[in-house]
This record gives C-alpha cells, sequence and structure tokens, in this order.
C-alpha cells in the first residue's frame, strides 16, 4: 500500500514537470501549423473544406494521450535511466535539425546522435573539466542511450499502429507536378500524435536531489535490475508522425505499405538497442541503425513511388476520381477515390465540360456509371433535392485547365513558421477562387 501511494505521488510529480514545462506545447504548437497548413492547401487547389483542423488536433491529441499512457505503463518494466538532461538534448538537437529539415524532428535521429555524442565524447577527458563543458559531458555520459534507442524503437511500434488505422483518413488529395511538367493527381498522408510519456527510472546522481522513493518494487524491470538505488517518475515529452506522398496508390494501400515499414524500422531498431544494452561497445551501430534505417524508410517509399504510374490521370474511358466531398451527392451515392466515371445519365463523359452538361440534363435525377479501381463496372444512382449541394462532389483529376497545384511543403522550420506559400499557380492568369469550377464538379 506504501508503495502504490509512492507511485501515485511520483506520477503526479512527473505530470506536473509535463504541464509546467515548454516542450509539449511545443509540440502541439507545431501539429497546429501542420494542418492549418494543410487546410489551407484544400481550400486554394479545390474551394472547398475536406478537414478540419480544430478536429485534426483534437483527435491527435486524445490519440497521443493513449499512446502515452501505453507506453509509460510498458516503460515500468523497462525501467530505462532516462533522466530530465535527456530531454533537453533530444529536444535541443531536434530544434537544430528542423532548422534543416522538418522531418528531422523525428526522434529517430536526435536518439542516435545523442547515442554517437555520447560514444564520441567518451574517447576525451571533457567530462574532467570543471567549466560548462565539462557538465554537459558529464550529463551526455548519464543518459541511457540503450534505453532511449528502444524507448524510440517502442514510439515507432506505436506509429505503425496508428498509420494502419488512420493514415488514410488523413490524407488530403493533391494536384501534383508530375513528368515533363504534366499535373497528376496524388495524396498526402499526414499524421502527427503529441505522445505526453511518465517513464520510470532508477535514482542516478541527476535525480537524487529530486523527489524518489527507495521502496523496493515487485518486479524486475528489463534494462534497470531492481533499481536498488531507488526510483523515481520522469516527464518526457515526445512527438511522432508521419508524412507520405502517393501518385500510384489508394490512401488505404499506402497507409499500409507505411504502416508495414514503419514495424520493421521499430523491430529492428529494438534488436539493436537490446544488443547495444547486453554490449555497450554495439552502442555507435544502434545509434547509425537509429539514423540510416529511418532514411531507408524514406528511401523504400521514393523508390516504389518511381517505379509505378501514376493512378489519378483521366483515360479514354472516362473521369479519374481523386476525391469526395464530405456531405455530398458523392458520398451518399457511395462513390470512391481512384473510381472512373464513364457514364452520366446515359450520357458518356470524357472531358469536364461534358460532365456539367450530362449532369445539368437531369435536374431532379443523377444516374452514374463508373468504374472500379480493378475495371468492375459500378452503378449510383439517387433523386436530387432542392436546397441541396449543388455540385456532384467528385473532385476530378487534373487536365489541362487546372492553375494550381501543390507546391513543394515548407522543408525547414523557419518557412513553416513564415507561411510558406502552399500552392503554385500555373500559368498565372487564375485566382484560387475563380478556378472552382474547373476543380471541382
Amino acid at each position: 500500500m506504501e508503495t502504490a501511494r509512492e507511485i501515485v505521488e511520483l506520477l503526479g510529480s512527473a505530470a506536473l514537470q509535463m504541464v509546467t514545462g515548454p516542450f509539449y506545447y511545443i509540440a502541439v504548437l507545431f501539429i497546429i501549423l501542420q494542418y492549418t497548413r494543410q487546410m489551407r492547401l484544400e481550400r486554394q487547389l479545390f474551394a472547398v473544406k475536406l478537414h478540419d483542423w480544430k478536429g485534426l488536433a483534437l483527435k491527435a491529441l486524445a490519440t497521443g494521450l493513449l499512446v502515452g499512457v501505453g507506453i509509460s505503463a510498458a516503460s515500468v518494466f523497462i525501467g530505462a535511466s532516462l533522466s530530465p538532461s535527456a530531454v533537453l538534448w533530444l529536444w535541443a538537437i531536434a530544434a537544430v535539425l528542423m532548422l534543416a529539415r522538418i522531418r528531422y524532428l523525428c526522434f529517430a535521429y536526435s536518439a542516435g546522435i545523442v547515442t554517437l555524442l555520447q560514444w564520441a565524447v567518451g574517447f576525451t577527458p571533457l567530462h574532467e573539466r570543471a567549466d560548462w563543458i565539462g557538465a554537459m559531458a558529464t550529463s551526455l555520459a548519464r543518459i541511457d542511450a540503450a534505453g532511449l534507442l528502444l524507448l524510440v524503437a517502442l514510439l515507432h511500434l506505436a506509429e505503425a499502429l496508428l498509420v494502419r488505422l488512420q493514415g488514410d483518413k488523413l490524407s488530403t488529395p493533391l494536384f501534383l507536378e508530375g513528368k515533363r511538367g504534366k499535373l497528376v493527381g496524388g495524396y498526402m498522408l499526414q499524421g502527427f500524435w503529441p505522445v505526453p510519456l511518465l517513464l520510470l527510472a532508477p535514482v542516478s546522481a541527476e535525480t537524487a536531489t529530486a523527489s524518489a522513493s527507495s521502496a523496493a518494487l515487485p518486479w524486475t524491470s528489463l534494462l534497470g535490475g531492481m533499481l536498488p538505488e531507488g526510483w523515481t517518475f520522469i516527464a518526457l515529452p515526445m512527438i511522432i508522425g508521419f508524412t507520405e506522398m502517393t501518385r500510384s496508390m489508394l490512401p488505404a494501400a499506402k497507409a499500409r505499405h507505411a504502416a508495414k515499414g514503419l514495424l520493421l524500422y521499430s523491430v529492428c531498431l529494438g534488436g539493436a538497442a537490446l544488443a547495444a544494452w547486453w554490449q555497450p561497445a554495439l552502442l555507435p551501430v544502434a545509434a547509425l541503425a537509429s539514423i540510416l534505417l529511418h532514411e531507408a524508410l524514406v528511401w523504400r517509399s521514393k523508390a516504389m513511388e518511381a517505379r509505378r504510374e501514376p493512378l489519378y490521370v483521366h483515360d479514354t474511358r472516362g473521369l479519374r476520381i481523386l476525391g469526395i466531398v464530405p456531405g455530398t451527392p458523392a458520398e451518399t451515392m457511395g462513390l470512391s477515390v481512384g473510381e472512373m466515371l464513364y457514364k452520366v445519365n446515359g450520357v458518356r463523359v470524357s472531358t469536364k465540360e461534358e460532365l456539367y452538361s450530362a449532369l445539368a440534363s437531369n435536374s431532379a435525377f443523377c444516374k452514374l456509371e463508373a468504374l472500379t479501381v480493378g475495371g468492375e463496372p459500378k452503378f449510383a444512382q439517387r433523386a436530387r433535392y432542392a436546397g441541396e449541394h449543388h455540385q456532384l462532389g467528385v473532385i476530378l483529376a487534373p487536365d489541362e485547365q487546372a492553375n494550381f497545384y501543390a507546391a513543394s511543403g515548407p522543408a525547414s522550420l523557419l518557412e513553416l513558421l513564415r507561411g510558406r506559400k502552399a500552392s503554385n499557380r500555373r500559368g498565372g492568369k487564375a485566382t484560387a477562387g475563380g478556378s472552382e469550377e474547373r476543380l471541382q464538379a
């Protein structure tokens, strides 16, 4: 009973550290910036609202909290000796890396660099100095690098699960610049989750003056033994997320592909971290695995897209559906992304103008004939009612009349904060509002 009371008190103290520190709020702000940019891009390209940034952000907060509870519970049995200085080192390095590339916010990179720095500084006498350099070298040496890398592996395992379950629901249709300047349709799958972690850690020289307990725990942790010197909880705010682009796959298929890669990464990094805990000489190998295997995930996705033909283009059969606007007749009729419209009210359609004309031929009823992604025929029909959405509600793949396409995303944190433009204009004649009729049917 006494141990349970101490656990509750120390958890409360660690949670207070979380909410009074800046890092969790930095993660939330970053997520809001990303999602508001996504909404701005949707409006510029299609003049419609496909997502609500507030709903996405709230869902990310709730999901991240659940992930944090799960990983924190698992960490109780891992016992990594992480300290407050580990939090500072991770976020400081991540902030520097984000000045070059936003995707380097992933802690796979900062944890790998922390481990490599610890290994390199171990060959120097810096920790013997009495100045701030010596203090930094000492705090770096006290970080449990193997436990840190294992934590990164667990976070990517959670990310793989989230991408598999939510990835396609976090997708945005885009007009993208293809080969030789031709516009093609595509999707950006993007999701971020702030993960608040409360980790059980052995008492070290750094945490000895903080609240801690010397009571014996009723279990043996994987990396921390029986914690003979005592134990405490520390707050470690993290962020996990992914961004994928596809021109050749449905969002659900791309999400499954990304999830498989993340799962493989987490297994490999977890194995490397455990090997480094067993044999510390392997720490630099595990650190390089954290960085290089993550880069391999990026290369894997790009290589697959380069091998495949674009999916979201029109052909002689009809008009390719790139997206479905929520709350429109297209959604209630069961039309899906990737399908091909080839007859509307009995009329073959091969251009957007023919589609508009066929829809206008019957103001009270709509009958569609489509082809599924696999080429199978599909039929849909419904009455059209006064006062409902005036358009069918499909976003079609781009044609020669499309004037806007997605700009390359902000590469660095500074570009994101400056509000880099979300779309480029082709031809320089139309405005975002004036292009609505050509973008959405």
